[in-house]
């Protein structure tokens, strides 16, 4: 079996077992944080996350997504029609992801802002 064939294999479960002890080595160090902080007389209140700090993820999840899709369609017409290869798949990715994020801020900067 040839090196690639290994690493074929193995990265998968390598990165996956990365992942998951870093997820449970932050889970730790949080709460010995926690514990640290309890144990000098504060309020374990401060560690209530709210909810309300985020108001509208789904809206941001689906113009980044719409936006990306867009991108990809416009990457593959460039490639089609112009030749461009894989620079016009990345670009319009990434110039249209961003105009959908653009769009997501602009909309709740809009919602935020107060009624006059």
């Amino acid at each position: 079996m040839h090196i690639e064939g290994v690493l074929g294999i193995m990265l998968p479960i390598i990165i996956t077992l990365g992942a998951f002890v870093m997820i449970v080595y932050i889970r730790k160090f949080e709460n010995i944080e926690r514990m640290a902080i309890i144990d000098k007389g504060l309020s374990p209140d401060l560690f209530k996350r709210d909810k309300k700090a985020n108001p509208s993820p789904v809206l941001r999840w689906a113009l980044l997504l719409i936006g990306s899709g867009t991108g990809l369609m416009l990457g593959y017409f460039f490639d089609d029609i112009f030749r461009m290869g894989e620079v016009a798949y990345f670009s319009s990715l990434l110039i249209f992801g961003g105009l959908g994020l653009l769009i997501a801020y602009v909309i709740e900067e809009k919602k935020a802002r107060p009624q006059s």
